[in-house]
């Protein structure tokens, strides 16, 4: 994916939003799995568990997206 800003009603927006809603959205299914597993019963903080999931999925959406 080319790293260029898009233009939209003379706003310009970042090419990192579609890598945030990727990862967004990715933690959200991988949460939903987590739960729903016996994993999800061994969560101590479950806010900072979100964040840190969030964190490390959007470095992996990144770094594989600048591979390709």
């Amino acid at each position: 994916m080319a790293l260029r800003e898009w233009t939209v009603g003379g706003v310009l927006l970042s090419p990192f939003l579609i890598y945030v809603l990727l990862a967004l959205l990715l933690t959200g299914l991988l949460r939903f799995i987590v739960q729903a597993t016996p994993l999800g019963r061994w969560i101590w903080h479950e806010a900072l568990f979100d964040a840190a999931l969030f964190v490390c999925v959007l470095f992996l959406v990144v770094r594989l997206s600048g591979s390709l």
